[in-house]
């Protein structure tokens, strides 16, 4: 984040400092749903292969369990590398 806008809203009342903090935790829910929900469709969809029984299947149960790992692995070195990016950036400022 530019420091520029940190220093603004250290600016605001103390009333928009929590309205905007209300804001960016519904969007980090939000965000967190949205990254469940993806991972829940996608390994279902690559890995359920029929509903002939009401559990997953041994192999189902591998391939979801390998899937969710490779999904959470992914999405953290895309977080990684996007605080590395903003910190570079921020030290350019």
């Amino acid at each position: 984040m530019d420091k520029r806008m940190l220093g603004d809203l250290d600016s605001l009342p103390e009333e928009d400092k929590l309205r905007m903090s209300a804001m960016i935790e519904q969007l980090q829910i939000r965000d967190s749903l949205r990254m469940y929900n993806s991972l829940v469709e996608r390994c279902f969809d690559d890995c359920v292969e029929s509903f002939k029984h009401k559990s997953l299947q041994k192999q189902e149960e591998s391939c979801v369990r390998r899937c969710a790992e490779k999904f959470l692995k992914h999405s953290m070195r895309v977080g990684m590398r996007f605080a590395e990016l903003n910190q570079g950036a921020a030290t350019q400022d």
